[in-house]
């Protein structure tokens, strides 16, 4: 291959990454208008009865939940669902879907997922992805099937989208702790960057498991959600 055309090969390759990386970007800021940072998923629960109540404390918590609830429930389904996606099979995105809202624990967790799902197909929907439309207001969407679609939709990997899914989880629950206990800012860096060694980890684990596998293993967190659902006093809704 002549150098200008292997350079100009080159150029539109890193261009199609940047846009992808770009694009990822997008889907995880805060700046989305999903409502995310409305939900703790337990932690505020936690905090009140004080089984989180300090920096360490919080990074175990995190870390607990990123190894044995979302590695082991969400981003094996997230997968899945990139690759049904992928492939137009619509059935397989609404089956994997329905075993996620299926899988949620408490009825917080379900709203929120619901709710999360439903936010971003709007979003999605009003920049042109039709596909987003049917799930503003399909019963058993998931933030994980709609998250997907932006992926494949945008040409993002399926390895970049869960390490950006979690990330965009973590950081969440990393903002949260910053607010109940409260921590400090930098505080709240440092588990940062505690967490974020783990996340190509626990991706990497949650593409090996089975589909029989797929489950959470995170009582504590149930407890906690089910009785937020009670809490006298909230910040959260979840």
């Amino acid at each position: 291959m002549p150098v200008t055309a292997a350079i100009t090969a080159t150029s539109t390759s890193d261009a199609s990454r940047g846009a992808a990386l770009l694009r990822l970007c997008q889907l995880v800021s805060p700046a989305l208008p999903v409502g995310a940072f409305n939900f703790s998923q337990g932690l505020e629960y936690a905090v009140g009865a004080g089984w989180v109540g300090d920096e360490p404390t919080a990074a175990d918590w995190i870390d607990g939940l990123m190894q044995n609830a979302v590695g082991t429930l969400d981003v094996p389904i997230l997968y899945r669902l990139h690759g049904a996606w992928s492939c137009g099979d619509g059935a397989a995105v609404r089956r994997w879907s329905r075993r996620l809202i299926a899988a949620r624990e408490t009825a917080e967790l379900r709203a929120e997922d619901r709710h999360l799902a439903t936010a971003l197909a709007k979003v999605l929907a009003g920049l042109g992805i039709d596909a987003a439309r049917d799930w503003q207001a399909t019963p058993d969407a998931s933030f994980a099937a709609v998250f997907a679609l932006a992926a494949w939709h945008w040409r993002i990997g399926a390895d970049e989208m869960a390490w950006g899914y979690l990330w965009a989880w973590t950081e969440n629950q990393v903002l949260g702790a910053v607010k109940l206990i409260p921590l400090g800012q930098t505080a709240g860096q440092r588990l940062l960057d505690r967490l974020i060694d783990r996340i190509p980890q626990v991706a990497a684990r949650a593409r090996s498991i089975a589909d029989d596998d797929i489950g959470v293993q995170a009582p504590l967190q149930a407890i906690a959600s089910a009785l937020h659902e009670t809490q006298y006093t909230r910040l959260f809704r979840s």
